[in-house]
């Protein structure tokens, strides 16, 4: 794990290093020069959430791209995938996403696509870094004292919505019902506009972003409220995002929560009807429930698995040519589309899928049965190695034995908050509750 760079970029408290404007300046200024020959007008296009410090950290990078040689081009409020999209329709040499996803509104963080549109690989993340802890950037000024300018796309949204649009074809004149949770982050805007431009009955909630209340107890982390407006109103579905938008967590028309997983089994079916699923595969993370790989099994469809984190989903299908994967949080890709987890994008084809099969969404997830998962985030002080922790080890082992065939163990740290994440899956709802808990114990005594 880099010092800078987490398994999703930079993140951290806002006005506390290293999210901090003096380090996006320079991280500004290290992407506009190792990007900079990418395009006969170098650019580097820049957008964000909906959280407070959003702006001060946007115009340091911009300050920095600018100081580089290169043109910064400024978006706005604008979900992740959509600024992944401009950046790789426009001709841009890079895009910059400041946000810090699913995280409350105090932290914020930086996320950095190539010009094709996907997350930089990690050694492209080292060479970022390298030049900002070595103090190399102030070394990187242009020839003959070139400087960048700033400038402001209007239409980023419009591009991104027509998009969005052109990813499906539903038919006209049909009613559906449809909640939506934009969790006062970066979708409370062009989300609405988009399902109400195709022709569906909205009801949108948590869309009205003041800076502080992005993913306060809404959103796909906190469906809550959600399931309640769905079973209120009777919606046929609700989708909830995360605050920069490429996540999404259904609910069915009985108002149940559905996971990644089964949102991910459900479109998997249905590709693979329309033979629309490349070379048969689907691509999940270690972190995926048990019965996803049962159901893609029973369907004759291959599985693999990746680290955790949508970036390496991404690489898993880009090396197997695989047309979808995700992760159980959320994050879905379509290769046929997107280079990138589209929260928007996934609800459209989940939507796409209830509406080929005319059946309502409670009855397509029994494609899937999921194992009972329980997952504890414990708080650490440090994270050292887990394998030297002999207390944490034996833990893992004693559950692992009791759990034998019919179940799983994974622990792992957060990649961007200072978190030791126990997952364990079993049979039995309370048995994994109470062998997670014992865990966990372990972890916290050991570095809590």
């Amino acid at each position: 794990m880099g010092k800078l760079f987490g398994t999703d970029g930079i993140r951290g408290t806002a006005n506390s290093y290293p999210i901090i404007p003096e380090v996006a300046v320079q991280v500004g200024q290290a992407v506009g020069w190792l990007f900079k020959s990418i395009g006969d007008r170098p650019r580097v296009v820049i957008g964000q959430d909906t959280r407070l410090s959003g702006d001060m950290i946007a115009h340091a990078l911009a300050s920095g791209v600018c100081a580089a040689g290169v043109d910064a081009e400024l978006v706005g409020v604008l979900p992740t995938p959509g600024i992944a999209f401009i950046t790789r329709t426009s001709g841009a040499s890079a895009g910059i996403v400041v946000s810090a996803s699913h995280n409350p509104y105090p932290d914020n963080g930086i996320k950095i696509f190539g010009s094709d549109g996907f997350k930089l690989p990690d050694e492209k993340e080292t060479e970022i870094e390298d030049l900002v802890l070595d103090g190399k950037t102030s070394g990187l000024k242009p020839a003959n004292h070139t400087i960048g300018r700033t400038g402001y796309n209007p239409r980023a949204a419009v591009q991104y919505g027509d998009f969005l649009k052109s990813c499906v074809s539903f038919d006209a004149g049909v009613c559906f019902k449809l909640i939506l949770d934009c969790a006062h982050g970066a979708t409370s805007e062009i989300a609405p506009r988009i399902f109400s431009e195709l022709g569906f009955s909205v009801e949108a909630i948590n869309v009205q972003p003041n800076g502080i209340n992005i993913n306060h107890r809404c959103g796909s982390q906190h469906p809550d409220e959600l399931v309640e407006r769905v079973s209120a109103e009777r919606a046929e579905l609700g989708l909830a995002f995360d605050g920069d938008g490429d996540r999404m967590i259904a609910v069915d028309d009985r108002g149940e929560v559905i996971s990644g997983d089964r949102v991910l089994a459900v479109i998997a079916q249905h590709l693979k009807m329309q033979a629309r699923l490349t070379n048969n595969i689907v691509v999940s993370t270690v972190m995926s429930n048990v019965g996803l790989s049962r159901c893609l099994k029973n369907l004759g469809i291959q599985h693999r698995t990746t680290g955790v984190g949508d970036r390496y989903v991404t690489e898993g299908m880009r090396a197997c040519g695989a047309a979808l994967g995700g992760e159980d949080s959320g994050h879905i890709i379509f290769a046929e589309h997107h280079t990138t987890g589209d929260g928007i994008l996934s609800g459209l084809m989940l939507i796409d899928a209830i509406r080929h099969h005319s059946k309502p969404l409670s009855k397509l997830k029994e494609v899937m049965t999921a194992f009972p998962q329980t997952l504890i985030n414990v708080t650490v002080k440090s994270k050292p190695k887990l394998e030297h922790l002999a207390q944490v080890q034996r833990a893992i082992k004693e559950v692992e034995s009791r759990l034998g065939d019919n179940g799983r163990v994974l622990v792992r740290y957060s990649g961007t908050e200072p978190l030791c994440r126990v997952m364990v899956e079993g049979p039995n709802r309370e048995a994994v509750e109470a062998l997670a808990r014992s865990i966990s114990q372990a972890i916290g005594e050991a570095i809590g």
